[in-house]
């Protein structure tokens, strides 16, 4: 007699811890979808704090080379040996720079928001400052793909600091030579549809160093919602329509202010 009450005790006291599992797994669901959406698209201006220069600078040179000769498909064709040690060159000064103010403060939105970055930068600096998700619409340095089959992540390599470098000449799994995981110019962009959803669940859209001229990113604004307001942090005056709230300051700056806005 004993014993069938010790086991139907047991087997009330799995079947609470059950349901007690069951309801903090639905509270914490709750909790996240009733947290405002906002997401973050971030140009090279978020990085330059950070001590990188642009991957799209006006001159038309990036780290003194010519981007037609680095960031082009034609320039891969023409002298993949220069395109790998540019690269190379690229991931040893990005591992040794780390997250600015602004970086840090987008992943601090994450305690109260839903947040989405997407990004045009090319540095894993967002994922370094502890922001959960990101998009890369330019592709990843950190990353080194087939030159044949470039989306195909069977063939993607994610490097490390002690392993960062690239032998010219070395090849993929599918035969082809290892090439930067990078969206050259001229090239599509795969993930752009993907941010186009993002922007369009957005309750609050922030773009911040970025000078809205660089197409398809630049579009991707018109995809939010006639109500949802828009805030673009740029130290440079920018026309961007009565809609966008500006907050003309660099992108540590501009994020305090952006935060004071958003607590009120």
């Amino acid at each position: 007699m004993k014993s069938e009450k010790f086991a139907t005790a047991i087997q009330f006291f799995l079947i609470l811890n059950g349901l007690l599992f069951f309801f903090c797994i639905f509270a914490a669901n709750s909790n996240i979808s009733m947290m405002k959406k906002i997401v973050v698209l971030t140009g090279a201006g978020m990085s330059v704090e950070s001590g990188l220069k642009t991957f799209r600078d006006a001159d038309g040179l990036w780290e003194n080379y010519p981007v037609s000769k680095v960031a082009t498909h034609e320039g891969w064709e023409a002298d993949p040996t220069l395109v790998t040690n540019f690269y190379n060159m690229l991931r040893k000064k990005c591992w040794g720079v780390q997250p600015n103010e602004g970086h840090k403060l987008v992943a601090k939105l994450e305690e109260q928001y839903d947040v989405t970055v997407v990004t045009q930068n090319v540095d894993n600096l967002h994922e370094m400052a502890g922001s959960s998700k990101v998009i890369h619409l330019h592709g990843e340095l950190m990353k080194v793909c087939s030159s044949y089959n470039v989306d195909d992540p069977r063939y993607q390599i994610q490097l490390t600091p002690e392993n960062c470098e690239i032998e010219p000449g070395t090849k993929a799994g599918d035969g082809s030579l290892l090439r930067p995981f990078i969206v050259f110019f001229g090239e599509a962009v795969p993930n752009i549809t993907v941010a186009a959803e993002e922007v369009q669940e957005a309750d609050i859209l922030v773009i911040i160093g970025t000078s809205l001229v660089v197409y398809p990113a630049a579009g991707l604004m018109h995809y939010a919602r006639p109500d949802v307001p828009i805030y673009l942090i740029d130290p440079n005056p920018i026309s961007a329509g009565s809609r966008v709230t500006q907050i003309q300051k660099g992108a540590s700056e501009g994020m305090k202010e952006l935060m004071k806005i958003l607590e009120k």
